[in-house]
């Protein structure tokens, strides 16, 4: 037994010792020396998984997380959308389902680190990639350039973004290990290096010199050749179809030491309308994956749980082609958080190289068949103009864009007169493909059929010289990728009449979601006159009907799907919540996910549809119908064939 003294004394050294452990600053950096991620001074490998929180309700969040944590992942992969937060300048919202701080407190939490992808672009397959379609006020602005406006408004966003982050970083006690300065910048035509240099300073001014800063290109020298630039670290992008050796030393080639990073190994594909649903076998994806594991590589798969764009937000590739709601991705979790076979085929192999967490893995949430929901006939958009415009008609002689008429999202109605007698068909033209992205035109309230970006340029009219024409154009999504993304909306050109310019135009902003949430569109008696329509389509209409979900069983409301059956194409809201698009005339995608947050208990739940086309109303009941099962992979119906390949995104630059 030592003397009371030195036994004093070591007792001080060993708690001096604790103390300088515990007070030991975090730290998070790139070992150039032994090709890996230090974490706490320590070698250190990560398996990530990306969400998107803008694609899912903030009360799901905790269980899609949870998932993650158990299938052995110790890091999170997620965007932050500019546009998203920003929809307006300088109104910024950052709570509820956007409350981007609590996402990263959660995740920290649950033990999941976080790489953090905020832009200011970011692709992710949604409107615009993440840039606000204000920014296309300046009609010449160059985006993704040193362009002085859009410089401007970056370091303004940032300035209100990053700062916010910076709590958040590894080093001050918060789970960010890495930040992302910009997206697949070696994709795009622009190759600015002015550009990254400003934003690698940008990024240093607010989140400092500690911060790992990198960037994600293709694993080619084309892409890397653009898309990298000195201090930020240079990671690739590939799939399972992949050479993992080659791609790796296209990586190599821009970083000769430090980790190898594949920052987005996809697990599945983006979908478009009227093309099959992508499907990625399992054995193809873990078969790369633990190819790369075994390398000793960092890994972010690429979706691990895809999720929904709700409302208007998702985005389109070139040549045109809009997303639908669903961003399932064939991922590990579906749309709706539900575990598959590939989540557990890919645990199987994270277990072979890292330690899986003990305990249960939180079930596939419970799905409920509410069952079919009558619908009736509400208004049309031209009966409802005066409770849907609410900032009222504007007048000009040439159509403007969405963005001159201070609209970013959804529908507006163009009005013109014919200025001659069109006795026989005459063809209404958008010669310079203006119609962006789909037309539903009428004459005196007869429907007369659809324009279409790229596929449908001309149709016939007939009328009397002062005949009223409408035209319903519906934004069905900004281009994401490429050198497309200032994608204007609306008729982006002129419209003509045989070889005549159509003038005088009176254009109506739509504020469809307001409408229905305050529940202005009553049934009412049509106001429109005219001839019974003789088409088979009809004019734009909104629909209404209501469910109540039985007291009498317990657990509910629970998650379920809406199948609109015999319904052509539309927006579907569920008590004043904006669900997104249905086409299931298109296809692929047949249900729409309705999550639980947004159904009552308490009072009858409102359904109400804008059909763009024709419901199946006017021979009798109509309804939709809620479902314990989603459809994702229907038989595709498109005339119009366009075809992307797997894992490539070569076709869009």
């Amino acid at each position: 037994m030592c003397p009371s003294g030195a036994g004093n004394k070591v007792l001080l050294m060993l708690l001096l010792m604790f103390g300088q452990l515990l007070s030991a600053p975090r730290s998070f950096s790139v070992d150039y020396q032994n090709d890996c991620f230090r974490k706490d001074g320590e070698k250190f490998r990560y398996i990530s998984g990306s969400i998107h929180y803008s694609r899912i309700p903030r009360i799901y969040w905790k269980d899609r997380l949870l998932k993650m944590y158990m299938a052995g992942l110790n890091a999170i992969q997620t965007y932050i959308p500019w546009n998203y937060h920003e929809e307006s300048p300088d109104l910024y919202s950052f709570s509820g389902d956007k409350d981007v701080e609590y996402f990263l407190q959660l995740a920290q939490d649950i033990g999941l680190l976080v790489i953090l992808r905020p832009g200011p672009y970011i692709c992710a397959e949604w409107d615009m990639g993440g840039l606000p379609a204000w920014l296309l006020k300046k009609h010449s602005i160059v985006l993704r350039s040193a362009d002085p406006d859009y410089i401007a408004a970056v370091d303004k966003w940032m300035g209100k973004l990053l700062p916010m982050i910076k709590p958040y970083l590894y080093q001050n006690g918060g789970p960010v290990i890495s930040v992302q300065v910009e997206n697949e910048y070696g994709s795009y035509f622009a190759c600015d290096y002015n550009y990254l240099r400003h934003l690698t300073k940008l990024f240093r001014s607010h989140l400092g010199q500690e911060v790992v800063l990198f960037t994600t290109d293709g694993a080619g020298l084309n892409y890397l050749r653009c898309g990298s630039i000195q201090d930020l670290y240079a990671t690739v992008d590939f799939g399972p179809s992949a050479n993992v050796t080659a791609a790796f030393e296209a990586q190599r080639h821009t970083e000769p030491h430090g980790p190898l990073v594949n920052s987005e190994y996809y697990t599945g594909w983006l979908d478009h309308w009227g093309t099959p649903h992508s499907v990625v076998s399992s054995a193809a994806v873990v078969k790369s994956l633990s190819k790369m594991l075994a390398m000793g590589a960092n890994v972010n798969l690429y979706m691990f749980i895809g999720g929904t764009n709700f409302g208007y937000w998702n985005g389109a590739n070139e040549p045109y082609g809009s997303q639908p709601t669903s961003y399932d991705y064939d991922a590990p979790l579906t749309e709706a958080g539900d575990l598959t076979e590939k989540y557990f085929a890919i645990r199987e192999v994270i277990k072979m190289y890292h330690k899986i967490p003990e305990g249960p893995i939180p079930p596939t949430t419970p799905k409920y068949a509410y069952g079919p929901v009558g619908m009736k006939k509400l208004q049309t958009i031209s009966d409802a103009l005066e409770k849907l415009s609410i900032t009222g008609p504007v007048k000009s002689i040439y159509p403007q864009t969405f963005i001159e008429l201070n609209q970013a999202f959804g529908y507006v109605l163009y009005r013109t007169t014919l200025p001659v007698n069109c006795s026989t068909p005459t063809l209404l033209s958008s010669p310079l493909n203006g119609v962006h992205d789909r037309a539903y035109v009428s004459v005196d309230g007869v429907h007369v059929g659809i324009l279409e970006r790229n596929k449908v340029i001309t149709l016939n009219v007939t009328g009397k010289a002062g005949s009223q024409v409408d035209i319903l154009v519906e934004n069905m999504g900004r281009i994401n990728y490429g050198k497309g993304i200032n994608d204007f909306k609306g008729l982006v050109s002129n419209l003509t009449l045989g070889k005549d310019t159509l003038t005088g135009w009176t254009m109506y902003s739509l504020s469809t979601d307001e409408a229905v949430s305050q529940g202005l569109l009553g049934e009412e008696e049509s106001t429109t006159t005219g001839p019974p329509q003789p088409t088979a389509l009809a004019l734009p209409a909104f629909y209404g009907g209501s469910f109540i979900i039985p007291d009498g069983i317990p657990d509910l409301p629970q998650d379920t799907y809406i199948k609109l059956p015999k319904w052509r194409k539309g927006q579907v809201w569920i008590n004043g919540f904006n669900l997104g698009r249905y086409w299931p005339a298109r296809g692929p995608q047949m249900t729409l996910f309705v999550p639980a947050n947004i159904l009552s208990t308490a009072a009858p739940n409102n359904v109400t549809v804008l059909e763009l086309e024709q419901a199946p109303c006017s021979s009798g009941p109509c309804t939709v119908e809620f479902t314990d099962t989603p459809i994702l992979n229907a038989t595709v119906t498109s005339p119009h064939k366009q075809h992307w390949r797997l894992f490539t995104k070569e076709n869009w630059l």
